[in-house]
């Protein structure tokens, strides 16, 4: 096979592999991504037949991440996190140190260093953003109380997992590695307490940008966009936000790329076009989240299985059982209820993205043998696919414990969750409010001028954005005579005359004006006065022109509407001068 074409034979063998086993899976009542893994261990170099080139297809599941995460920030504003950080905060931290623990102790008993199990342990206590998410999204616990802690929970460690990243080569040496040459950012060279501190003063400048800079620049680029009446363009331009803003948070500020393009979706969620942005992206989402657990099963070697069984089964007891019981009993000692525990503890019990990274930079400076990769990817592969009957089990231990200890179930933690509940529930109904008041503009746009409920829906937010409102007082003079067209006038409120030589003619809310002059591109031929006190939706010379050049029904039909009233008022003339004749 021609070189040239490596990446294409990469994501057609994916897409159909993963395809045709992620059916087999279905059909055997399986998650459908256990088919998406075996799809890449056979194209893995570790199996015979086709070998699809791994490096490719690990940054298309890159990509995948990225979007993943770009469209939970879509959904995840900063209140949420701020709203989650009494339990996200301390509950992400507390695990990743007691796990990190347990893979040190793991690490003793197979003879390894301590380099060796601070990478171990830090590999297997983060979980799988898109593993997690795909869970919460199957049981619809997505915009749950449970599943905002779980998405806080893996900011949080997602954050300490950058920092690790930073530490790890600066620490190598002193763990037992070797000295390597790889600088982060350009501060591999500093001293480690500068190293920290600069990391920390990096992450916060990010954060500063994202959260009081992009609020300010990204909604309003996304008007300007959809203003055009480009789909593709105002697509184009979702996803150079979610991947520019991912690459540029790495480049510049050194923090992970799933990171940025989550904060990339937090600040585009403050537009009122997030859910068109969040809708033209899911398509990528998913396929490239596919892409993801392909190239997670490429990387894995099963001989590890035969080879090391006794090893592999005490790291997959580490992240499932371990992980576990430290993610309930630190949510019980939070005193939060025993739901959201085991909801956690089973969500949770996998791991995934940072893991193969932190394996891979651990293997580079030689604090992990490559043996400890292979363990990892085993574990992580196992963790994935028995995620779902873990899920059923703490469902199932859910039902045993309400039915057991009915008041032990009802009462703890209820307090906690209320006041959880009751500031998620503020926030919730914001985000409500405002998507009311979206709809209920929209909703008024088409009682009042029936002639745009022949567009879809995207259009009329793009008739939206394009109207400026103007208003006018009793007597003034919205349009003159022999005026240039500048301007189509839709009457919200209020009525006007328009005043021809032959007499005026009254036009209240729902009608329009001034679009003879725009199609024919001529001069104004009345004047159009206020009667009441007015309120206009005006598209201007350029916007009326764009828009109706994507909707040439529409401008059939005003065209139309504009012909009869000139006949009608022709008539009218034609009338009144026979009367006068008479």
């Amino acid at each position: 096979m021609h070189q040239e074409v490596g990446l294409i034979a990469t994501v057609a063998v994916s897409f159909v592999f993963a395809a045709v086993l992620g059916y087999a899976a279905d059909r055997l009542r399986l998650p459908p991504l256990v088919g998406y893994l075996m799809a890449g261990i056979l194209m893995g170099p570790f199996t015979p037949g086709f070998v699809a080139d791994t490096a490719l297809a690990s940054q298309l599941a890159e990509m995948g991440v990225i979007l993943l995460m770009f469209g939970v920030g879509l959904h995840f504003s900063a209140s949420d996190l701020l709203a989650v950080r009494g339990i996200a905060v301390p509950g992400a931290i507390g695990r990743i140190i007691l796990a990190t623990l347990l893979g040190i102790g793991l690490c003793k008993l197979w003879g390894w260093s301590l380099g060796a199990g601070i990478v171990l342990g830090l590999s297997l206590s983060v979980a799988s953003t898109v593993v997690l998410l795909k869970a919460l999204e199957e049981r619809n616990l997505v915009n749950a109380a449970s599943g905002r802690v779980a998405v806080g929970w893996l900011i949080v460690e997602d954050l300490v997992m950058v920092l690790a990243l930073v530490l790890l080569p600066a620490l190598a040496e002193l763990l037992g590695g070797n000295a390597a040459d790889t600088t982060n950012h350009g501060l591999g060279d500093l001293p480690l307490m500068l190293t920290i501190g600069l990391t920390l003063l990096k992450v916060a400048a990010f954060a500063a940008m994202a959260i009081f800079l992009g609020p300010r620049i990204v909604p309003w680029l996304l008007t300007m966009i959809a203003r055009t009446g480009s789909r593709e363009l105002f697509t184009l331009t979702v996803l150079a936000i979610a991947l520019g803003i991912a690459f540029g948070s790495a480049a510049i500020f050194g923090v992970s790329f799933a990171l940025g393009a989550f904060f990339a979706g937090v600040v585009m969620s403050e537009s009122q076009l997030s859910h068109r942005a969040a809708a033209d992206s899911l398509p990528l989402q998913n396929a490239f989240s596919v892409l993801f657990f392909v190239s997670v099963g490429m990387l894995f070697d099963p001989s590890i299985l035969v080879r090391q069984p006794l090893a592999v089964i005490g790291a997959l007891a580490l992240v499932i059982l371990g992980k576990g019981i430290i993610t309930f009993l630190i949510v019980i000692l939070l005193r939060y209820p025993i739901s959201m525990g085991l909801t956690l503890a089973g969500g949770l019990a996998q791991i995934g993205e940072f893991s193969f990274i932190l394996a891979g930079l651990g293997v580079s400076l030689g604090l992990l043998p490559h043996e400890g990769q292979d363990l990892i990817l085993a574990a992580a592969i196992l963790s994935i696919t028995l995620n779902p009957i873990v899920i059923f089990a703490t469902d199932g231990l859910k039902k045993y414990i309400h039915s057991k200890w009915p008041s032990l179930w009802e009462s703890y933690g209820r307090s906690r969750q209320k006041a959880l509940g009751k500031e998620l529930e503020k926030i919730r109904a914001l985000g409500e409010e405002r998507e009311r008041q979206h709809q209920l503009k929209m909703q008024q746009l088409i009682e009042t001028f029936p002639l745009f409920s022949e567009v879809d829906e995207d259009a009329q937010e793009e008739l939206l954005l394009l109207f400026k409102a103007k208003s006018a007082p009793p007597g003034e003079r919205v349009i003159r005579r022999g005026d240039r067209g500048d301007s189509m006038y839709f009457i919200s409120s209020g009525a006007v005359e328009v005043r021809l030589a032959s007499g005026a003619i009254r036009l209240e809310p729902g009608a329009f004006f001034g679009e003879m002059a725009l199609l024919t591109g001529g001069r104004r031929t009345a004047d159009v006065i206020a009667v009441d006190f007015c309120q206009f939706e005006v598209l201007e010379r350029r916007d009326f022109n764009m828009f109706m050049s994507h909707h040439p029904h529409l401008r059939a039909a005003v065209s139309e509407m504009a012909q009869k009233r000139t006949e009608m008022n022709v008539l009218r003339q034609q009338w009144e001068k026979s009367m006068d004749l008479s």
